[in-house]
């Protein structure tokens, strides 16, 4: 990922450096729906969604996340927190009074060795840089929005996927002969982009996971390429949604068509035409339902149902003569129809 040792990873997703992945992932989330390319086209906030999905990609995977906090300084940091938080605790804090050494504090000499301890670089046979042992490429998450009809139906989209691998000039060491890698420029990896066709499958909702497999992160000596992820959200509709098999449909009809009741042709997400017939005297909020006009399970042995909730809706904009009318029918109506209202009490 190029220079992302010089960028603050967490101010870019604006959680603190000892989030958790969940805390990561949320902020994640949240940022994605204002900086998508699907949502914004402006080239700024292109740039920012770049960055966005960099960062949470280091963030996210544990080596990638302690290696950025070694270099960055965050990861000490987190080893005091996590002895300040030892600390109160009397028996440690007994323990501690004990050490040899009391030129330093008991505290600060155990912070020091365990820091010493984490960051002293021993050789180990199953060391990356040192063996040929086979490494499975890391999945890649990506976050892709999908309209209500494509949910539906399934769709085809291109994507572009932002890569990591391991430096082929340095093979991830970072150094060649004392110096940093012209390639990588001392950070041991590269990136890369790439625009793949991807399927999604019909039937999807919010939270669904489409695997397409080996097209994350590269594989090191044989070992297999990562799959990737990408999490479904499926856009509001303010007319229809879907429940399992049934489609749920909010349908503005006018006072007159309320009153004397009508016929209305309208078109489901999934493409089907249906038959709505509005009896005379329907009121606002009320349900209508069509059988077994919804959607099909996946084996087409079951099929849901159409459920209409009637909106009676004003015209935005009325003539005089409308008007006129609308008082007219004000004056001559008698009944009172807050009468329930007013003795519900």
């Amino acid at each position: 990922m190029a220079n992302y040792y010089n960028k603050d990873l967490y101010k870019i997703l604006n959680v603190n450096f000892d989030a958790s992945v969940d805390e990561i992932k949320v902020q994640y989330r949240k940022l994605v729906h204002l900086y998508h390319p699907d949502v914004s086209k402006n080239e700024s906030d292109i740039a920012k969604f770049k960055e966005i999905q960099e960062a949470y990609e280091i963030l996210t995977n544990v080596d990638k996340r302690k290696k950025y906090d070694v270099i960055h300084g965050y990861y000490k940091e987190k080893i005091k927190k996590q002895f300040e938080a030892s600390y109160r605790n009397e028996k440690l804090k007994e323990k501690l009074n004990k050490q040899k050494n009391p030129g330093e504090s008991s505290f600060t000499k155990s912070i020091n060795d365990a820091i010493d301890n984490l960051f002293t670089l021993k050789k180990k046979k199953d060391d990356n840089f040192d063996n040929k042992k086979p490494i499975n490429g890391d999945d890649i998450s990506i976050d892709l929005s999908v309209s209500l009809i494509e949910s539906i139906t399934g769709t085809n989209r291109k994507i572009n996927i932002v890569h990591t691998r391991p430096c082929p000039n340095c093979g991830g060491r970072k150094f060649i002969n004392g110096q940093n890698c012209l390639m990588c420029k001392g950070e041991g990896e590269i990136t890369y982009n790439k625009k793949i066709n991807v399927k999604i499958p019909q039937g999807v909702v919010t939270g669904s996971k489409v695997r397409i497999k080996k097209e994350g992160n590269l594989g090191q000596n044989g070992g297999h390429d990562g799959d990737l992820y990408l999490i479904i959200t499926v856009e509001n509709n303010n007319y229809y949604s879907i429940d399992k098999l049934d489609i749920h449909c909010n349908l503005p009809i006018t006072p007159f068509e309320a009153v004397f009741g009508t016929q209305v042709n309208i078109a489901l997400p999934d493409g089907a035409q249906a038959i709505v017939k509005i009896p005379e005297m329907t009121s606002s909020g009320q349900k209508l339902k069509l059988v077994s006009q919804g959607l099909f399970s996946k084996d087409k042995t079951k099929r849901g149902d159409v459920i209409i909730n009637v909106m009676i809706k004003l015209p935005k904009k009325l003539s005089d003569k409308e008007k006129e009318l609308y008082k007219q029918l004000s004056e001559i109506s008698s009944e009172n129809i807050r009468a329930d209202f007013d003795n519900a009490k």
